[in-house]
């Protein structure tokens, strides 16, 4: 599943040719994604500039404004989906289901897993937190309110091991499998350690390792793993640097141990046990 990198990759891609375009058109071919996309756009927003392209989480937000509209499309990539820029006359395939035609070109929706989400929410930007979707989310751990007395202080309560906690969007988003493997080793913390055992020290080393890693792997174009691509089609390379995600037997690249592998809250977690403690 794209995570914050990729996401933010998108949102970088898309927004230079998007902000300052008008929509001319929308067009809907299977409306059942994860939720009903809403057929009234087809109708509203024809017409509407389009004026930020933001990201919150693991959701893109493209601003919205015209005559008596304003609102922002919420968008999800799902398992699979992506967003890409086609011409006109290229005609749609087998998973394309969402279209916002402009001057030009159409942003182009595929989802071949149809877990992603097409949804709008009206009013003014600040207001597309209120949607239930937003609501719930946490923190952005690229933001400067991600330190490390405030990550401390919301952990102290978890007796559960740190590495699911870095995963739970409740608390910090965007913070996907490999990314939290990655950042663990870094800081040189065990994925297995209780979070509320880690030192206030320590998570002055894991904060900045997090903000790195996923800072990296922006600069990296993110992580194509499975299907993930980015909007121009190329892929991420970050997996390719990665230090310990999916190299399990493998020699540790720091210490020249054997990388494990275990399974954690249904996902696999990958660490060298002779550097993370």
């Amino acid at each position: 599943m794209p995570e914050l990198p990729e996401v933010e990759v998108c949102r970088r891609g898309i927004a230079p040719e998007l902000v300052g375009e008008v929509v001319r058109g929308v067009v809907i071919r299977v409306p059942r994604l994860r939720h009903e996309i809403p057929g009234f756009l087809v109708d509203l927003l024809p017409g509407c500039e389009i004026v930020a392209v933001r990201r919150r989480a693991k959701y893109l937000l493209i601003d919205c404004r015209g005559r008596g509209v304003e609102g922002c499309l919420i968008i999800h990539l799902g398992m699979s989906g992506n967003l890409r820029f086609v011409p006109h006359d290229l005609p749609p395939e087998k998973h394309d289901h969402f279209d916002l035609v402009l001057a030009g070109q159409i942003l182009r929706f595929a989802d071949p897993r149809r877990f992603g989400v097409v949804l709008w929410q009206p009013g003014p930007p600040v207001q597309a937190e209120q949607h239930p979707l937003l609501a719930s989310q946490g923190l952005e751990p690229l933001s400067d309110a991600f330190t490390v007395d405030w990550f401390h202080a919301a952990l102290a309560r978890r007796s559960g091991p740190i590495k699911p906690a870095l995963m739970d969007s409740h608390l910090v988003v965007g913070i996907g499998n490999i990314y939290a493997s990655e950042s663990l080793f870094r800081a040189g913390i065990s994925p297995l350690r209780a979070a509320n055992r880690i030192s206030r020290d320590r998570y002055g080393i894991l904060v900045p390792a997090i903000r790195e890693t996923l800072s990296d792997a922006i600069a990296a174009g993110g992580s194509s793993i499975r299907d993930y691509v980015h909007s121009d089609g190329g892929a991420g390379c970050f997996q390719i640097q990665a230090g310990v995600y999916d190299r399990a037997g493998e020699s540790c690249l720091r210490c020249g141990g054997v990388v494990k592998q275990v399974r954690q809250a249904g996902r696999s977690t990958y660490y060298c046990p002779g550097c993370q403690h």
